[in-house]
């Protein structure tokens, strides 16, 4: 059984239309477990809630994109769990501890995160951590 952490960046894609969808969809694969910060659920409500604020989809389609991100076979870690690592590694790589989260739960796991935010992919790729980072669109 493969293992990997998701973002949000990832999440989305799999309810809204947008570049790497198709990639972030084969991850919906019952032989991957998924993993995340309990941070996710806010960030997914925040994008879909930009989403409503631009007019790119109704409120209505935000409610039932919830609906069905909540039954998502995700294992949420709780971030308090994750802050000491998290805020090491932000500072250590200069990037948020909100994204920094991701990050140190995929090193607990033992396995990569999967991300769409292509600055961070970056930053992790030229790294001591990149087998902890995966682009969307690579390959398993």
């Amino acid at each position: 059984m493969m293992k990997v952490v998701v973002d949000a960046s990832v999440a989305a894609k799999w309810f809204l239309p947008e570049i790497h969808s198709d990639a972030a969809a084969r991850l919906l694969d019952p032989a991957i477990t998924l993993y995340a910060p309990d941070l996710i659920v806010s960030e997914f409500g925040n994008i879909l809630w930009k989403k409503v604020r631009r007019a790119e989809i109704t409120s209505v389609e935000a409610g039932e994109i919830l609906h069905a991100f909540g039954a998502l076979p995700l294992e949420l870690s709780p971030s308090s769990a994750l802050l000491a690592p998290a805020f090491e590694l932000a500072v250590r790589l200069d990037r948020s501890v909100y994204d920094s989260l991701y990050l140190a739960l995929a090193v607990a796991e033992e396995c990569a995160m999967v991300t769409a935010d292509a600055k961070f992919h970056s930053v992790l790729a030229a790294s001591a951590l990149a087998k902890h980072v995966r682009w969307v669109e690579d390959p398993s």
